[in-house]
């Protein structure tokens, strides 16, 4: 196990500062012009990663079993935080989600920390009953639709959607009746087109995903620009901080767009070692996760490699036009606080084990 701990350290480390290099060459110029210093994302982001990484070796230390006792505790702390955010005064609107609590200066996304603390709560759960129908499973059921619908009055629906995916993957791992996942597929799709209903903005996206330039200095404009940046980088790409699209053409490109920027300046290269990192992320954390003899640390562990996983394909996806857009960061690369330091203590949770 020492072996794939290792390999999921080094891999973090490599594409955490490979995200700070980016986010500087992809923000600079949009930095300059906003804040008059070209530094401003780059020094942030600096910050949140020695932080981040501090956390990352003090978690690892700690007794996962831990979590497990204190569970109830965390997802009430989480839930609460998401009804805070909600408050006008307490939570502030960025780019129309009230998602966030603005602290010195930084901003802190509850749910973010909610996705964690949901699959700490789900693998307890799941550990410790036994699970032999539908109303077993009810009273995570209903926690996990109260999670969601706190975070769709955002509205995050990304966030949302991965919070919900790790868990129902939590529930495959720990063997609930395939009924349940049918049933489950079916409600799914009956409420997606309900959102869609209930706030038009989602079928602009729709629309604009299907045929973007139908739109294309209103709700296509992102996916084009995007398709932009990946068009021209070729083998090797343009070089590091050349590209064109950051020069106020893809709107702030350091978050969820940085691999557009990565594949425009990196080329297929830089494609390829984001992708290999990634892998080995993900390939080791299953290692770790199959070796473990307790319940609880597995379904976590999975949990948590899971979570990483689909958020980082639900942006790969958007980024090359293949879903709608979703909101959703690019882990260990975007730009943003609250994404890193829960990526970085998720790790540490697996590294602990």
């Amino acid at each position: 196990m020492k072996k794939y701990k290792r390999i999921l350290i080094i891999a973090v480390i490599i594409i955490s500062i490979l995200g700070l290099i980016m986010i500087y060459s992809s923000s600079n110029i949009w930095a300059q012009y906003k804040y008059n210093d070209s530094y401003k994302y780059l020094k942030t982001q600096g910050i949140f990663l020695i932080i981040s990484f501090i956390i990352l070796y003090f978690i690892s230390k700690i007794d996962t079993l831990l979590y497990k006792k204190y569970s109830n505790l965390i997802i009430l702390g989480c839930i609460t935080l998401l009804v805070l955010v909600l408050i006008p005064g307490i939570g502030s609107i960025r780019n129309g989600s009230r998602s966030w609590f603005g602290i010195l200066g930084f901003g802190i996304q509850p749910s973010e920390f909610t996705k964690l603390g949901l699959i700490i709560y789900s693998s307890k759960y799941l550990s410790v009953n036994k699970i032999k129908g539908f109303k077993s499973i009810f009273p995570l059921l209903m926690i996990i639709v109260l999670i969601f619908g706190l975070i769709m009055l955002q509205p995050d629906f990304g966030t949302g959607l991965i919070i919900v995916g790790s868990v129902v993957f939590i529930m495959f791992i720990a063997g609930v009746d395939f009924t349940f996942f049918k049933v489950s597929f079916i409600v799914s799709i009956l409420g997606i087109i309900l959102l869609i209903v209930i706030a038009p903005y989602r079928m602009k996206r729709i629309t604009s995903f299907i045929n973007p330039w139908s739109d294309p200095l209103g709700s296509g404009f992102q996916i084009i620009q995007s398709l932009y940046a990946i068009g021209p980088g070729g083998l090797l790409g343009m070089g590091l901080g050349n590209s064109i699209q950051k020069h106020f053409y893809l709107p702030e490109p350091q978050t969820d767009f940085i691999f557009s920027i990565i594949s425009e300046e990196l080329g297929f290269m830089g494609i390829l070692i984001v992708a290999s990192l990634f892998i080995l992320i993900i390939y080791s954390g299953i290692k770790i996760s199959l070796e473990q003899d307790d319940l609880f640390k597995k379904y976590l562990s999975f949990g948590i490699i899971f979570s990483i996983s689909f958020q980082t394909l639900l942006n790969l996806m958007v980024v090359v036009g293949l879903i709608p857009v979703t909101g959703v960061t690019l882990p260990f690369l975007s730009y943003g606080g609250s994404s890193l330091i829960i990526s970085m203590i998720s790790i540490g949770i697996i590294l602990g084990m």
